[in-house]
């Protein structure tokens, strides 16, 4: 099942359930899908965008709700941050299982072995090669860092 599929599955559920904070937060999913098929079809792309796009734009989504929780919870206003980990737990029920530090590691060494990295200059076709075979499995800011490292 793919996973456009999964997340329509999940609102038609949450709609037989009366579940309204995951049908809203579905909804959120939704709407942020729709919006990026729209952009790719204007780039002329006709089949919208694919598995992961969808899962780039779930990452972006929680990352901004951990930005606003953070926000939140810094603001004293701890219903709105409580609300915000609930949509986090709700959107990392699509994304696959994120990748430990060890894993990450590997996955880095690898991609640098694969793309034959040598300096600073070539980062851009380690990270390109890691968001190809990783999207969605690992935080790619953490991840440049530890490149950006590996390679000086």
């Amino acid at each position: 099942m793919s996973l456009r599929e999964r997340i329509t599955n999940g609102l038609k559920d949450a709609m037989r359930e009366k579940d309204a904070a995951r049908l809203s937060t579905l909804r959120l999913i939704n709407a942020a899908i729709k919006d990026q098929d729209i952009a790719a079809r204007g780039a002329g792309k006709t089949e919208g965008v694919d598995e992961g796009e969808i899962l780039a734009i779930l990452a972006k989504m929680v990352k901004q709700r951990i930005d606003s929780a953070n926000v939140y919870e810094e603001g004293g206003r701890l219903e709105l941050a409580e609300k915000e980990l609930a949509e986090i737990k709700v959107i990392e029920g699509f994304l696959p299982r994120q990748l430990s530090e060890a894993e990450i590691a590997a996955a880095i060494d690898a991609a640098i072995d694969q793309t034959g990295a040598s300096s600073i200059r070539d980062m851009g076709r380690v990270m390109g090669a890691l968001k190809a075979a990783y999207a969605g499995q690992m935080d790619f800011g953490a991840a440049g860092a530890l490149i950006k490292e590996r390679l000086a």
